[in-house]
């Protein structure tokens, strides 16, 4: 199956904890840095995941928040570090492509957000992620 989503991460699942209708799972990526996405009870079954189950992150690029640091204080459990490879600035509108261990992503933030944080090849960043906004697909 082909998507749209261009932010695709390959990860293992660590440790998926259930409740009665959602679920948080634990996914380690390529690179070494952790993420949790929370899906349904159902999902986890019908996907089959448990501890040790190879996933992709799939995150909608519009999902995809950007921080010039990690930032304290916040519900936002996905931080992901990483560095600024390209910025494409339109109109209104911007697509930010970073680099994080284990993979890429892709951001698309407000030109005027890319200006006010500075953003350019080789900044560093941290991209931030609702684990709401994770869905896993398996192989």
């Amino acid at each position: 199956m082909s998507l749209s989503i261009r932010n695709q991460i390959a990860g293992t699942v660590t440790a998926v904890t259930t409740g009665e209708a959602m679920a948080t799972v634990k996914v380690r990526l390529e690179g070494g840095q952790d993420i949790t996405a929370a899906i349904t009870v159902d999902a986890v079954k019908d996907l089959g995941i448990a501890e040790g189950s190879a996933v992709k992150a799939l995150v909608k690029a519009t999902e995809v928040a950007l921080a010039t640091a990690a930032v304290d204080g916040i519900s936002i459990r996905n931080q992901l570090a990483g560095t600024v490879s390209d910025v494409a600035t339109g109109g209104a509108m911007a697509s930010v492509k970073v680099d994080v261990n284990g993979g890429g992503l892709t951001a698309a933030i407000t030109k005027d957000a890319v200006e006010a944080l500075g953003l350019a090849a080789g900044s560093s960043v941290v991209a931030l992620i609702k684990s709401t906004e994770i869905s896993l697909a398996t192989a």
